[in-house]
């Protein structure tokens, strides 16, 4: 044992971009989809997509290229290629196994609180050899399809888990997530990924602690 009891604590993980390195693979999506047509991704248009959802992108990627392709079968061509990777290319962030092993011996309640829909989820936790560590597994449809923009997905688990917010611990990279479940009381740790550096200056500010590894994890939640 670990001799030290979090049995009264949970934490809460995001996935995509802190416990998982994989926000690299849509990226890669685009790239190949593109590819595929002869395309070459202009530069503007990871950028334009980013705050879009799933079909907003679809929509305007159909407009700005003129393809023939539905919504539908763009978002069904685009969940195949992230399906893959997610299950064969996606590693775990640094240490990020030897701390869920660790908090479990510690006696914490683990969740994961994501926006990635089962489908993918899955692949990716099975493949990284951490899908058997969590007690609950949220995601934003669960939570009325509220996106991070609002606590609800982590306040969910917090319910499930049968923890109140101020015992718990969120793992989260995005600015947009840590604010909210900030301002339901929890407590929060930024994991840096590459996708939010230019956030980072401000997500130092909102977070409690920020980590680069999970070796530097918090030992008490």
């Amino acid at each position: 044992m670990t001799g030290i009891d979090n049995s009264s604590k949970a934490a809460i993980f995001d996935l995509d971009g802190t416990l998982l390195d994989s926000m690299g693979v849509w990226d890669q999506v685009d790239i190949d989809f593109l590819g595929r047509r002869g395309i070459e991704v202009p530069a503007d248009y990871m950028i334009k997509v980013a705050s879009m959802q799933f079909r907003q992108i679809a929509e305007y990627t159909i407009a700005r290229f003129g393809l023939p392709d539905t919504p539908e079968q763009l978002m069904d061509e685009w969940d195949d290629m992230a399906r893959v990777a997610y299950s064969t290319v996606v590693e775990a962030k640094p240490h990020a196994v030897e701390y869920l092993t660790w908090l479990r011996e510690s006696g914490a309640k683990l969740a994961v609180a994501t926006s990635l829909p089962p489908t993918l989820r899955e692949p990716a936790m099975k493949h990284v050899g951490i899908f058997d560590f969590f007690d609950v597994t949220v995601s934003v449809d669960d939570a009325g399809d509220v996106g991070k923009g609002s606590p609800d997905v982590y306040l969910l688990a917090a319910s499930r888990l049968g923890v109140e917010p101020a015992d718990c611990t969120v793992f989260e990279d995005l600015l947009i997530g840590i604010r909210s479940a900030k301002s339901a009381g929890m407590k929060v740790w930024a994991m840096h990924d590459d996708s939010s550096d230019a956030d980072w200056p401000a997500i130092c500010d909102a977070a409690d602690g920020v980590l680069f590894d999970f070796a530097d994890a918090p030992r008490v939640l």
